[in-house]
């Protein structure tokens, strides 16, 4: 009997494949021929599942995001029932700045992602829509703080949201040793600080 291939498993590795290529090497590096030599596929059965670099990409970030969730979650249950809404947003920016391994290798596909996608209009699209969603949902927590009290209810939500996704702008700066974890830490904790600072 033939063994049988799980297709979903063999995008996974592919996509595994990527990440490390992209982390070590760089976007540019990324070739189909690269990657498939990283995964240790040939070209052809790359090309059986990704036709383009692009397709291969998107994926890839699909993925990267599905594990970006799952460590959220996780973190969540480490939290208080229910969690503060200082310290979801707390998990929720660190998770994407490259502070680890795992976040660090997302961190670089994501920054690959948004480069190749100014110059796809498909990827644009796609890429649009994931971070419009990411942002509604960062909008819809500071909003339900604001309700429970936990936010001043003086503050502009929407200006909130821009400042807290800007937070997520320190990832070059730490990719390039521009500032260290330690002081990145403190600037996202200052900012929240002020943000839950109780009213006078």
């Amino acid at each position: 009997m033939p063994k049988q291939v799980d297709h979903h498993e063999r995008r996974e590795s592919i996509a595994h494949a990527l990440w490390r290529v992209v982390d070590q090497q760089g976007w540019a590096k990324a070739t189909m021929r690269e990657v498939a030599r990283e995964a240790g596929v040939s070209l052809g059965q790359l090309q059986h599942y990704f036709s383009s670099r692009a397709e291969m990409l998107a994926f890839a970030m699909e993925f990267a995001s599905e594990q970006t969730s799952h460590r959220v979650e996780q973190g969540l249950t480490s939290l208080g029932h229910p969690p503060h809404a200082r310290d979801v947003l707390r998990l929720a920016i660190t998770e994407l700045l490259p502070l680890r391994p795992d976040s660090r290798a997302t961190s670089r596909m994501n920054a690959a992602y948004v480069l190749e996608a100014m110059h796809d209009p498909s990827l644009r699209e796609r890429v649009g829509v994931g971070l419009r969603e990411g942002r509604a949902q960062v909008e819809l927590l500071i909003r339900q703080a604001m309700s429970s009290g936990q936010i001043r209810p003086d503050c502009d939500p929407i200006i909130e949201t821009d400042l807290i996704l800007a937070l997520t702008g320190l990832a070059p700066l730490l990719e390039l040793d521009v500032i260290e974890p330690r002081a990145a830490l403190a600037a996202i904790d200052k900012h929240l600080d002020r943000l839950f600072e109780p009213a006078s």
